[in-house]
């Protein structure tokens, strides 16, 4: 191997680790926020506060 080739192979390799890295941070961000979500909601209902949740809804009302 020269020395051109071990180089492109450990840059390679190095980036890879850095994007999987990058991958676990995203993943542990999304965890924190959904616990985060479902403690409130939580909350929420053991008080008797109205849930306020982000995004679709469940089941659609019937429209017709």
């Amino acid at each position: 191997m020269t020395e051109n080739t071990k180089k492109g192979q450990n840059s390679r390799k190095t980036e890879i680790e850095r994007q999987a890295k990058l991958r676990r941070e995203r993943a542990a961000e999304k965890l924190r926020e959904n616990l985060s979500r479902r403690k409130q909601q939580t909350r929420a209902r053991r008080s008797g506060q109205a849930d306020e949740t982000d995004g679709l809804p469940a089941a659609k009302m019937d429209e017709s």
